[in-house]
């Protein structure tokens, strides 16, 4: 006979790279912070939506580069009729999808707001994951950049409701037709030179990150980053680098100031003085309603990285600084963003359809809220159930009644379900982070009782005070005995302490 002790594990415990697991804590603060945002959501009239993990492929607009492998940056597979099927990568184009297979019957402008996973088949690396949550709010059917406004309100507003003070963050605003415009200027219009527009828009992206020497080295013949990986360049001449940079730094003290020299820079262009103009709408709908402190701010450094975008693009960064877990200074940035893909929905149905979202990055937003120990996600531990321990094997039915009378109160309990003594079962109720033990030896069943323990104020206890009155009335109060008909009563005593 073989010991089961002895046998070797066939199979190694571990987790993918780009993954992540999550604890009871943080799954209830994330839980906290999306009801927030979805409460604000619907402020402004939104509603709820949701649409599968796996879409066809093109669907995405992911176009895989031969047939016997995966598109990049997507996970994909064949299903039985040997149709490519993809992980969602995003939130936006599985909305354009619904909407367009369900455009005759849903109300436009459409309204509505998303939460759940999405998949990156990317490389891996510190704030990069293979699977990570978002959470968006999408107009789909509306024209006006007053959606795009509204939209930049209510990201101000979200991050406020969860606890961000006035000042510490930004909205930033841009518009791709004004890029386009100063693209045009830098000599990179026309379909042969969309591959290298789409590199300026990565490049301009990561200015925040990289900085404008960065950003030089992307728009001109690459960069090699940290890890040795080289980064190919657009290969542009240093005067529409310098063109493109200046750009990006066009920001003027306030938006008026900032639109006029986005009008200077985009010169006799008609598609960029068209997005200067919504720029200039966005602007005074912004200060008409409120948002023109600086709340809701034109910032020409601000570009999507995403092909689909075509109008106003934003972008929600934080400003305030906290400490990494080793005491130094870090910055959250972005946490979020979004802009206009008039072209997305067009794409099924073969017409113009104007759409604009926003899309909150859930994890990375948490961490900061975390560092600003909003209130929204309540600092306190999640509090387990109340354990009902097992003192005697032949009186588990008798213990499971109790079990049952507490969850019949509406009172979240378990009994234990393993085979040690009661000093470890007190740990392991403590292990449970549970407000209280229900204790019932054969001398409390004699006398028709069970005993409570404060299990919050047994800790106190042990670090206690070296007064005995006072021992002995925490004492008295942490360990107690009520008849058994008085036990939801006296539980919910605790808990209510």
């Amino acid at each position: 006979m073989t010991d089961s002790q002895d046998q070797k594990p066939s199979v190694k415990a571990r987790l993918p790279r780009g993954l992540a697991d999550r604890g009871p804590a943080e799954i209830a603060a994330t839980q906290r912070m999306m009801q927030a945002i979805r409460e604000t959501y619907e402020l402004y009239g939104f509603e709820a939506v949701e649409t599968p993990f796996i879409e066809y492929t093109e669907a995405l607009g992911k176009f895989l580069p031969d047939l016997d492998r995966p598109n990049e940056g997507v996970f994909s597979f064949q299903d039985d009729d040997e149709q490519w099927l993809s992980l969602r990568y995003d939130l936006t184009a599985p909305l354009a999808r619904y909407v367009a297979e369900n455009y005759e019957r849903i109300a436009k402008p459409y309204r509505s707001y998303r939460a759940g996973y999405v998949f990156r088949n990317e490389k891996p690396g510190p704030g990069r994951f293979r699977q990570f949550m978002q959470f968006d709010a999408d107009t789909v059917g509306s024209a006006s950049v007053a959606a795009d406004a509204e939209i930049c309100m209510m990201a101000a507003d979200t991050l406020e409701r969860l606890g961000v003070g006035r000042g510490d963050y930004v909205v930033k605003v841009n518009n791709r037709k004004v890029l386009d415009g100063v693209l045009e200027a830098a000599g990179l219009a026309g379909e042969g030179r969309a591959a290298q527009r789409l590199i300026v828009l990565r490049a301009i992206d990561k200015l925040d990150r990289l900085g404008p020497e960065g950003v030089r080295l992307l728009l001109g013949p690459g960069r090699k980053d940290e890890s040795g990986d080289f980064t190919k360049g657009a290969d542009l001449a240093a005067s529409a680098i310098e063109r493109i940079i200046a750009f990006t730094q066009a920001r003027a003290a306030d938006n008026a100031g900032t639109v006029g020299r986005l009008a200077d820079a985009v010169g006799a262009s008609e598609r960029g003085q068209e997005g200067v103009r919504e720029l200039r709408e966005i602007a005074d709908l912004c200060d008409a309603a409120g948002y023109g402190d600086g709340r809701v701010t034109i910032d020409p450094a601000v570009v999507r990285g995403l092909e689909y975008y075509t109008g106003p693009v934003y972008e929600a960064e934080l400003l305030f600084e906290a400490k990494d877990e080793a005491g130094r200074p870090m910055r959250f940035g972005s946490v979020g963003g979004g802009g206009r893909y008039d072209g997305l929905v067009a794409r099924f149905r073969g017409e113009p359809v104007p759409a604009t979202g926003f899309s909150v990055g859930v994890s990375r937003l948490l961490a900061a809220l975390q560092a600003i120990k909003s209130p929204i996600l309540d600092a306190q531990a999640l509090r387990g159930p109340v354990v009902v321990l097992v003192m005697d094997k032949d009186q588990v039915a008798r213990y499971q009644g109790f079990v049952a009378r507490l969850r019949a109160a509406g009172v979240r309990a378990e009994m234990y379900l393993g085979a040690a003594g009661m000093n470890a079962q007190l740990k392991y109720a403590d292990r449970r982070n549970a407000p209280c033990a229900v204790i019932q030896g054969s001398n409390e069943r004699e006398k028709g009782e069970v005993t409570i323990r404060d299990l919050a104020l047994g800790a106190q206890l042990a670090a206690a005070t070296k007064d005995r009155a006072d021992y002995l009335e925490l004492r008295q109060r942490a360990q107690f005995s009520v008849s058994e008909d008085r036990l939801v009563e006296a539980v919910r005593e605790v808990l209510g302490r």
